[in-house]
C-alpha cells in the first residue's frame, strides 16, 4: 500500500498502521486487541458498538451509525480481522511493524488482505459525520474472525444469531481482489472457495523395494490431473484480454501430508487443494 511520506502522514494512515500491528495473524490471532482497538475507534466517531461472541474467544464487533427512518432495511459494511500466516525470511521487513518507506510505500500482513478495507469503511464514515451527512438508513460495519480459516468461528456462527437478524441488512460490501494501483474496484459478486483434501490408500513396505500399488502413486495421478487443469485456465486467462480472475477457476495445491519415516512406504497420503 501507498501513503504520503512520513512527514505529512494523513491521520487515517496512522490508524491504518496501527490496525496493521495488531498480530491477528492465524493460528493464533490476538482478536482481543482487535475488538479492543474498534472499540476505541467508535468511541472516536460517536458510534454504536456491540461485541457478539459466537464462540469462546471469537469475537463479531458491530459499529453502528444510526439512520434518520429505522423502518428502512440497513447497510452492511464487511471484513474479516484475520490474516494469513507470515513466513518472516522472506519479508524485506517485519510484517507487523507496517514499515513505512520514503515513498509512502507501507509493507504489512492485511494491508490488502483486508484491513485497508476496514480502514475504509472508518474513515468514509468519519468524513461524512465531519461534513454534517445523515442517511435514512443505518450503516453498520461488522469486523468478523476466522475468515482466512472458513468462517466457521466468525460469520457461520454470527448470521444464525438474532443479533446478525436485528441488523436488518438489506445491502452489503464486503472484500474484493485486490488492486495494485490506487484503485479499489467494487465488485458486484465473488467466487466461492471449494476446499478440496484426496487422501489415497496403498501398499506399506520398506522403502528400499519397489512397491507396487502405492499411497504416493496414487496420488500422484490425482496432482498431476488437477494441475494440469490449473494450466488450462491459467492459459485461459492470459490468453483472453477480456477474461477476469473472476472468469475462471483458479485451484492450487495448498498442502500435502504423509508418511512417517524417510525410509517407510506410507499407507496413506493426502494432497489438499484451495479451488
Amino acid at each position: 500500500m501507498t501513503s504520503k511520506g512520513p512527514e505529512e502522514e494523513h491521520p487515517s494512515v496512522t490508524l491504518f498502521r496501527q490496525y496493521l500491528r495488531i498480530r491477528t495473524v492465524q493460528p493464533k490471532p490476538d482478536y482481543g486487541a482487535a475488538v479492543a482497538f474498534f472499540e476505541e475507534t467508535a468511541r472516536q466517531l460517536g458510534l454504536g458498538c456491540q461485541k457478539v461472541e459466537v464462540a469462546p474467544g471469537y469475537v463479531v464487533t458491530v459499529l453502528t451509525w444510526p439512520g434518520t427512518n429505522p423502518t428502512l432495511s440497513s447497510i452492511l459494511l464487511n471484513s474479516h480481522t484475520d490474516v494469513v500466516p507470515v513466513f518472516k525470511e522472506h519479508w524485506s521487513h517485519d510484517p507487523f511493524e507496517a514499515f513505512k518507506d520514503s515513498e509512502g510505500y507501507i509493507y504489512a500482513r492485511g494491508a490488502q488482505d483486508m484491513k485497508c478495507v476496514s480502514i475504509q469503511y472508518l474513515e468514509a464514515v468519519r468524513r461524512l459525520k465531519v461534513e454534517g451527512h445523515r442517511f435514512p438508513r443505518t450503516i453498520h460495519m461488522t469486523f468478523v474472525p476466522d475468515e482466512e480459516v472458513g468462517g466457521h468461528q466468525g460469520m457461520e456462527l454470527f448470521v444464525q444469531r438474532p443479533e446478525f437478524h436485528a441488523l436488518r441488512a438489506g445491502f452489503a460490501l464486503d472484500e474484493g481482489i485486490a488492486n495494485p494501483t490506487d484503485a479499489f474496484t467494487v465488485f458486484y459478486s465473488e467466487r466461492s472457495p471449494w476446499w478440496v483434501r484426496v487422501t489415497s490408500t496403498g501398499r506399506p513396505g520398506h522403502a528400499s523395494r519397489f512397491m507396487e500399488d502405492t499411497a504416493a502413486e496414487k496420488l500422484h495421478k490425482v496432482v498431476n490431473s488437477i494441475l494440469a487443469f490449473r494450466e488450462k485456465e491459467w492459459q485461459r486467462l492470459q490468453s483472453n484480454p477480456h477474461l477476469k480472475e473472476g472468469s475462471v477457476t483458479s485451484v492450487n495445491l495448498t498442502k500435502l501430508e504423509g508418511g512417517v519415516a524417510y525410509n517407510v512406504i506410507p499407507a496413506t497420503m493426502s494432497a489438499s487443494f484451495d479451488f
